[in-house]
Parts: structure tokens; C-alpha cells; sequence
């Protein structure tokens, strides 16, 4: 294992970037690197441990966002790229128990021998598994084999692979399934080209191809790629024939949690989608009854994506989010009681009325029914046998479902191909029917072939004749033995995907018998079918109870510390002017235009001084830069200026007024100061609104366009907050700070985490806004940029200020000069002989420290040399200023 670089990442984490190789395959003798990030919290340690696995096709790049809100909730987070993907070595095994499953348990071993990951005994670490999709079955098949894994969050997974990629809606098994090919196809396409850019299929899907961190051989076989060969074999066996061999089987099986799921003791928050055709509802119900057959604790949730449907709309992320953090924090924290077992399930009820967004409302029903549900409703459906025509390989073919929630092209309702399908439709529903669970129909068929393979899907067709295809899924059936003709026909009992799904009064429901299907492999041979419905529709459903407003869940979590700091915020408010009524406020009238005056701070902490003694002004106009190596005391002053922590002495005047916490007079002031902080569900536009009717000022007075103009974030204002990346985040902050363009903005490493362009942008921002009477105080390391932004310095340095002034005064006389000479290299030997300090080479010359020996000296040697001296200029940059003044010692001498 080699750590390639520690950087921080939040005021709260820090991230490692690592390479671990692990020993891996059948007889455990083969090595594999793989590509990692470590998440550490900064809180107090050791802490509990999650493995986050990403999908497939994807990279550990794909969860950098849950991990990093993982972190924030005090966990350690290991992400990797799977072998076969990104920059990890090694092919793809399809989560074989052999490999990628041997490597997850050599990366559980990895973080029992960190310090920072608690224990529970030697080589055994507190530690959850938690994936989507591919990662998902892994964190699955990981807990069947390793008793170490503490809890598991699967999510939007399969649990036999062989049924997913080949289902049979008959129940007869994969060995008679019907070949999903167009997943298929896509998974294999994202394995061969070694995707390394993209989460999961998405780059496929928006028609990229491999990003920057493809691993993929350029000598490796063109038709597998990176795929193991015994893989690449069975799925070109599959796509060839559309039947899957007796060999092939047992190897997906292999890959799958129903070869282990008997044996799964971790407790498991199953979370499953319900717009998904490439793992559906039916995968998550085996595992959740396999698991719980063995006494372990298994929670169901049912959300409003999956596969097909993205993120799923309103508030289900949240619902989502809220679930999991609860399952870890009882199961590896050890806090709260056991969370409930109730199965939740969401529904789409509408649109939000602030940004037109999907609503998904959530419902909670006690102990899971399965997809059978509790009740049942049996609808009857009219129509007539009909003979429909299997085109040659399914081509032309229907259009219900596609990978990746491409169907919606077609609107959701389908296309079905003109006398290539039968139809079967209700009456009108004479009142609301809630449909939760898989329903069943019955069908009969004949073939003169003695085959046929058949779609059935069903409908709901609304009050004005639309239809949709609720779930966006199919039932593919193949029948074998059939009669030549129908009234010898037996019917056979089909069970379709399970939907949530809601049938309001006067609403119709209907059948579909289709001979093809786009997303699945058809017949070769044309032929003629006759079909049937048999009987009524079962349509199942349970008593769910509706959950409180679904858009409250994820504010509970996190939501609740801004209303623990909004309620601290009215008592200091009420404190203070109860303070205020027992002795003199008045303004100190010397500095009632002074937007900010520190005289004589001090902070002392039990056996630790972090700022000794500070005084400096910032003026109407000025830009200052507060400079110091770490450790120096910046953030613990602008901690103290904002009120979060009480000075041990000192005083700090904002426009005259004592600073205290609730001052009237902080309204004159705005900040960003320890990291940006919003509610991930809402908007960044929401989140701003929020922030300002906290402050109970008028709406009209928070200038919302002027600094949304100055944050440059444009329409991603009105996109959830989670989808953001630092810089943007950064960017909605610094809107914040300015938000009612406060005569006063205090500014911690605005900076951080802005591209060079926006960097300079924000240098001309801060320009601006001290030009109209305001003024800022930014804190940064970065020296270059507060050179060219700041009008004024201060220097601090183990607690004090060492320095102080102009920008120009601070950088004074150089030392150093800037030479530009015709021949670079004979110049350095020159002047190496001639007894200067440094001679350094630089775009267009050298830049050269001359320690004491004048230019004229300098430029004469040069010249004698023949070497042409084109110009001469003294250079001295604020960094020479500021190692100068701190003595070069920028190391932190204490946390400050």
C-alpha cells in the first residue's frame, strides 16, 4: 500500500488518496491494486468503518458524494474501483466469490490495521458494506462469507443474476427465461471498454465513451476487454443463441447473493427501485425473505427510481438518506434503539409548488407482505382470442422498456407494433384501487412451432384515454409444448413486475399480449400465434399508512442543527437585550464608520494560547488580507469576530458597536467562515431563502439577483444541493455572505475550490465590492492571489501580528531581480561563479537573488560573458515578504 497524498477536504473530514493491493483468486496467490480513497473524520477517533462500493462501470469516483456525506456523519469511508475498472488492475469477475468479493474482504483487513477504524477484536473492525447495483450484490455477497461485516445497505441490486438477465415471468427458471439483451448488451459494452469516467452505465448512456481514468489494455482481446474470459465466453455464448447454457448459469449464480443469502447474519436495509427493468422489485423480495429466513434483521424500502428513474423524485433521496444513516448509526454506533422493520414504499403524488418538481410521499406498513401485498383486487378484462404474428428475430419489435429509462421517449406509454399484439381492457374502476405488489393474469397460447415467447404487460388508461406503462416493465414468458390450437390450450399463470401504483375512480386498466419486445432477445423463425387472457387480474395491495410531510425526513437528520442554532440564535437575541436594558450601549463614536476595529484579542484555551495579542482596522474601501502560516490564529480571530467563541480579552467593534453574539449590529455584517453549510434536498435558490428569512429581515432587502449575479452559479440555483461540486458549493456560499451586500464581509478561503478562471473573477468581485464604501476581510493561504486582491495586509504568526499595512509597504525592496537574457544557460554559470544566492530559472529568464552584489556588477559580468541583458527588474513578492517575516517557519505550532 502506498499513500499518494493527504489533502483536506472539509472543515470536518480529510481524504487519502490509496493504493492497495490485495491477494485475490481461487487459490488466493494472485495480487490486484486497487484504487482508493479513504474518508476520515476529524472527530474524535477511532470511529466506525463503511465500505462504499460503486456500480458497475463506474469508478470510486462515481461515490465521492456519499462518501463525503458519510464522513460528515462520523464515519471512516473506503472507496475503490473495482478491479477490471478505472485505474485498478485486474479483469471483471461479476462480484465472483474468488475475486472481486476475496478483494472486499482484503480491504475489510486493510482497515482493521488502521488506527483511526474502531474494533471489536483483532482483525475484526467495526464496519458496514453499503453499494448500488453491482456494489450492492457485493456488499450482499461480502456479508454471506464474512461474519465481520457489521450491517449492509444494498441498494437497486439483483439476487440471482442468471433470473435478471434471463426472467421467465412463469416462474420455470432461467434455463427457459428469455434473454434481456439490450442490459446485457450495455454491461458488456461498459465492461469491453473499461469505463473509467462514468458512474455506473451513465457515460454509456449519454453516449460517452471511456473517461480519463480507463484502464483499458490496448492489447486486451477487442471483443472482451476487460472482462475475465469464462465471462466474455457466457455472455457471447447468451447473446448468440438467447438461451443461456447449464454452464452459464452456474456462473452468474456464483456471482449472486442467492448462493449465500442463507448464511447472511449482518442486519440489512434492503433498498429497492421501482422504476428499474434491470433488477426489479421481485430481486430485492428474494433476498429480503432469504435473509430474514436466517433471523436477521431486514428492513424494505421501495423508492420512486431504480435504473430506470434516476434519483427518483421529491423527497425519496432524503427518505432515503435518513434510512441508511439510521440503520448505521444503531448497528455500528450503537445509538437509538433498533430501527423499526416496517416496510416503507413511495408513490409519486404530484408537483412541488415552488420548483415544479416531482413529489414522491412516502408510506409505512408493518413488517414487509412481500410483493403478494396483504389484499387483493380481481378486475375483469374484456376481449376476444386473437392471432398475432411473431416477426423474424423479433424485428420490427415493441417499444415498453428500455435500459436507462430511454422508454420515456415514447412518453412512458409504449409502443406496441400493429398485429403483433392483443389487447384485454377493464371497466372503468368505480373507486380508488392502490396497486402495491406484482399481479398476476392468466394466459393461454397456441404456436404451430408447439413454442412461443410472449410479453405481458399491463396498462393504466387514464380518465382521458391515455395509457402509461406503470414501472415501465415487461412480463416475458416462453411456453413450450403448446397446442396447434387454442381451445386445447391450458392457461398459465404469469405473475408481472411489481408496480406501485395507484388507480383512481374511472380509471381503466389493461393486457397486453405482445409477440416482441425491443429490451429482449425474440424468436429467429416467424410464426403465428393465438392468445388469450384467461380470468381476472389480481391486483395486490397493503395498508400503508402515510409517512409525516416526506420532505421533513433528511431536515430531521440534518436540518435539526440549524434549528438547534437558529434557537440558540433567539435566546442570545433575547439575552442581549436584556443585557442591553441593565447597562450603557452607546456607540463608540470614534469608530462609528469604521466597519471593524480588533484591539488588544486574546484566546486562551486550558493550557494553550491560540491568539496572544491582535489589533488591526479595516477601513471603509480596503480589501485585507489576513495571512499566516497554519496554526497562526486566523480562524480562531475570525472565529471570535463572528461570535462563535468568546475572546479571553479584548474587544471587537463592528461600525462602534461591542461585537457580542445577537448584536443588532451583525446585519451590517456578512461571512463564510468554516466551510459552507446547506440542507442537501433543497435547492441552492431554496436553500439562500431559507437562510434569509432566518434572519427575519425583509425579502425585499436580501438583494437575491445582485448576489446570485456575483456567485455565477446561473440555472444550477435551481438544482438540489447534493448535486453540487465543492467549488459550487463555495460559490453558493460566498452568495450567502452577500446576501443584503452587507457594509462588511468577512471571508475564510473564499477561494477554495474554484478553478483558476473563477478565481480571477472573484479577484475582481472583491475588488468591486470594497469600492462602494464596503469593506473585506478575507483570510487565505494563497499568497500570489492576495497580492494582487487585497489594498492591505496582516501577517500573524504563533498568535501574533508581525506585520501590517499596505500590500506595497509590506513587500518593500527586493533583493531578487528579474533577468532576461539571450542565453540562459551560460548566464546561470555566470552568475554561479560570481557568488550570488539563488539563481532560478523563470519564463522568459532567471530570476536571481544577488545577495548583496549590485546590478551594475551583475549586468556588467553578463555582458563581458557575451550574454545579451535585454532588461532588469527588482522582484520581491509578498511570499518573499511573508517567509521573511515568519522566518520561514510556516509549520503550525498548535491547532488555532
Amino acid at each position: 500500500m502506498v499513500v499518494i497524498v493527504v489533502w483536506p477536504s472539509s472543515d470536518s473530514y480529510t481524504t487519502q488518496e490509496q493504493r492497495i493491493t490485495v491477494r485475490t483468486g481461487p487459490a488466493g496467490d494472485q495480487s490486484v491494486t486497487l484504487d482508493a480513497t479513504l474518508y476520515l473524520p476529524k472527530e474524535e477517533r477511532p470511529v466506525p468503518a463503511v465500505l462504499l462500493a460503486h456500480g458497475f462501470g463506474g469508478t470510486k469516483r462515481s461515490v465521492d458524494t456519499d462518501a463525503r456525506e458519510l464522513a460528515e456523519l462520523g464515519y471512516a469511508v473506503l472507496t475503490w474501483t473495482a478491479q477490471g475498472f478505472g485505474r485498478s488492475t485486474g479483469e471483471i469477475h461479476l462480484n465472483s466469490p474468488d475475486w472481486e468479493v476475496k478483494d472486499a474482504q482484503g480491504l475489510i483487513d486493510w482497515l482493521a490495521a488502521r488506527p483511526e477504524v474502531r474494533k471489536t477484536g483483532a482483525n475484526d473492525p467495526v464496519v458496514a458494506a453499503v453499494g448500488g447495483s453491482y456494489g450492492g450484490a457485493l456488499s450482499l455477497l461480502l456479508a454471506g462469507v464474512d461474519q465481520r461485516v457489521d450491517a449492509i445497505v444494498p441498494m437497486i441490486t439483483w439476487n440471482d443474476l442468471a433470473n435478471a438477465f434471463l426472467p421467465e415471468a412463469t416462474g420455470r427458471g432461467p434455463e427457459n427465461g428469455v434473454f434481456k439483451r439490450q442490459w446485457a448488451g450495455l454491461f458488456f459494452g461498459s465492461g469491453s471498454a473499461a469505463l473509467g469516467a462514468g458512474g455506473d452505465l451513465s457515460a454509456l448512456l449519454g453516449g460517452g465513451g471511456p473517461g480519463p481514468e480507463s484502464g483499458a489494455d490496448p492489447q486486451a482481446n477487442p471483443q472482451c476487454g476487460r472482462f475475465a474470459a469464462d465471462v466474455c465466453a457466457a455472455y457471447l455464448d447468451v447473446a448468440t443463441t438467447g438461451k443461456a447454457s447449464p454452464e452459464t448459469i452456474a456462473l452468474l449464480r456464483r456471482s449472486s447473493p442467492a448462493s449465500v443469502a442463507g448464511t447472511i447474519k449482518a442486519p440489512t436495509l434492503l433498498i429497492q427501485g421501482e422504476a428499474d427493468s434491470l433488477f426489479p422489485l421481485s430481486e430485492g423480495d428474494a433476498n429480503a425473505r432469504a435473509i430474514a429466513a436466517n433471523g436477521t434483521p431486514v428492513r424494505v424500502a421501495w423508492f420512486t427510481g431504480g435504473h430506470d428513474g434516476g434519483e427518483g423524485p421529491g423527497s425519496d433521496q432524503d427518505r432515503l438518506k435518513f434510512l441508511t444513516a439510521q440503520w448505521l448509526d444503531h448497528y455500528l454506533k450503537k445509538n437509538g434503539d433498533a430501527p423499526s422493520r416496517d416496510f416503507v414504499y413511495s408513490r409519486t403524488t404530484g408537483l412541488d409548488a415552488t420548483n415544479r418538481d416531482l413529489v414522491a410521499s412516502g408510506y409505512s406498513v408493518k413488517d414487509y407482505p412481500g410483493v403478494a401485498g396483504r389484499s387483493s383486487t380481481a378486475v375483469e378484462v374484456q376481449g376476444r382470442p386473437t392471432a398475432v404474428a411473431n416477426p423474424p428475430s423479433g424485428t420490427p419489435g415493441a417499444l415498453s422498456t428500455l435500459p436507462g429509462g430511454l422508454s420515456s421517449f415514447v412518453g412512458g406509454a409504449g409502443l406496441d407494433v400493429p398485429g403483433q399484439f392483443a389487447r384485454y381492457v377493464s371497466a372503468p374502476f368505480e373507486s380508488t384501487v392502490d396497486v402495491v405488489g406484482a399481479p398476476t393474469v392468466k394466459v393461454r397460447a397456441a404456436s404451430p412451432t408447439g413454442e412461443a415467447v410472449l410479453f405481458v404487460k399491463l396498462y393504466a388508461i387514464g380518465n382521458g384515454g391515455t395509457s402509461s406503462l406503470p414501472g415501465g416493465q415487461v412480463a416475458p414468458i416462453r411456453l413450450t409444448g403448446l397446442p396447434a390450437t387454442l381451445d386445447q390450450a391450458t392457461p398459465v399463470t404469469v405473475t408481472l413486475p411489481a408496480i406501485v401504483h395507484q388507480f383512481e375512480r374511472g380509471h381503466r386498466l389493461a393486457i397486453a399480449l405482445s409477440t416482441s419486445d425491443q429490451a429482449f432477445a425474440s424468436p429467429v423463425q416467424p410464426a403465428v400465434y393465438q392468445v388469450a387472457v384467461e380470468g381476472p387480474v389480481t391486483l395486490p395491495s397493503v395498508a400503508g399508512t402515510p409517512i409525516a410531510d416526506p420532505n421533513l425526513i433528511w431536515w430531521y437528520l440534518l436540518g435539526g442543527l440549524l434549528a438547534a442554532i437558529l434557537l440558540g440564535l433567539v435566546i442570545a437575541i433575547v439575552v442581549a437585550r436584556l443585557r442591553g436594558r441593565r447597562r450603557d450601549r452607546s456607540v463608540n463614536a470614534e469608530h462609528a464608520d469604521t466597519p471593524l476595529v480588533v484591539r488588544g484579542l486574546r484566546k486562551e484555551y486550558a493550557d494553550f494560547v491560540a491568539v496572544e495579542s491582535v489589533s488591526f482596522t479595516v477601513n471603509r474601501g480596503q480589501v485585507v488580507g489576513l495571512l499566516g502560516p497554519n496554526g497562526a490564529g486566523k480562524t480562531t480571530s475570525l472565529r471570535v469576530l463572528m461570535g462563535l467563541t468568546r475572546a479571553t480579552a479584548g474587544e471587537i467593534l463592528v461600525f462602534g458597536h461591542r461585537l457580542e453574539p445577537g448584536a443588532p449590529v451583525l446585519s451590517r455584517l456578512g461571512a463564510l467562515v468554516e466551510g459552507p453549510g446547506f440542507l442537501p434536498h433543497l435547492t441552492g435558490i431554496a436553500n439562500l431563502r431559507l437562510y434569509w428569512k432566518s434572519t427575519g429581515r425583509p425579502e425585499a432587502d436580501a438583494d437575491f439577483e445582485q448576489a446570485l449575479e456575483i456567485a455565477g452559479l446561473g440555472g444550477a440555483v435551481n438544482r438540489r444541493v447534493r448535486t453540487y461540486s465543492h467549488g459550487m458549493r463555495q460559490r453558493l456560499a460566498i452568495a450567502q455572505a452577500m446576501l443584503g451586500m452587507p457594509e462588511l464581509l468577512v471571508l475564510d478561503e473564499p477561494t477554495d475550490g474554484l478553478d483558476p478562471p473563477q478565481i480571477a473573477e472573484m479577484r475582481q468581485v472583491l475588488r468591486r465590492y470594497a469600492t462602494d464604501g464596503r469593506a473585506v476581510l478575507v483570510s487565505s493561504h494563497l499568497l500570489a492571489e492576495v497580492e494582487q486582491t487585497c489594498t492591505d495586509v496582516v501577517v500573524m504568526n504563533k498568535g501574533k501580528i508581525v506585520a501590517s499595512g499596505k500590500v506595497a509597504e509590506i513587500v518593500g525592496d527586493s533583493p531578487t531581480v528579474q533577468l532576461e537574457v539571450s542565453d540562459v544557460d551560460t548566464a546561470t554559470a555566470v552568475l554561479t561563479d560570481l557568488g550570488v544566492r539563488s539563481v532560478t530559472p523563470s519564463e522568459g529568464g532567471l530570476v536571481v537573488d544577488v545577495n548583496g552584489t549590485p546590478r551594475q556588477e551583475v549586468v556588467a559580468a553578463l555582458v563581458r560573458a557575451g550574454v545579451g541583458v535585454d532588461r532588469v527588474v527588482p522582484r520581491r513578492r509578498l511570499e518573499d515578504a511573508f517567509l521573511s517575516l515568519v522566518g520561514g517557519d510556516t509549520k503550525a505550532s498548535g491547532e488555532r
